[in-house]
């Protein structure tokens, strides 16, 4: 699964709107939108936050 894909897939688990669970990581609704999108990649200090949830929630990302 691609970055896109996990997060778009785990926002949704978790029942958050992007403003939502971007205040959850401490980004900008911008960059959760860019994200699902596919536009960029979150950087490797958001993706260690983000693989915490990814593993609990039985996400796998390439």
């Amino acid at each position: 699964m691609t970055y896109a894909e996990g997060i778009k897939e785990l926002r949704k688990k978790l029942i958050l709107t992007q403003t939502e669970f971007a205040e959850l990581l401490g980004v900008s609704f911008q960059s959760i939108n860019r994200w699902e999108k596919g536009k960029h990649e979150p950087t490797i200090k958001v993706k260690r936050k983000l693989a915490t949830y990814f593993n609990k929630h039985g996400i796998e990302v390439n």
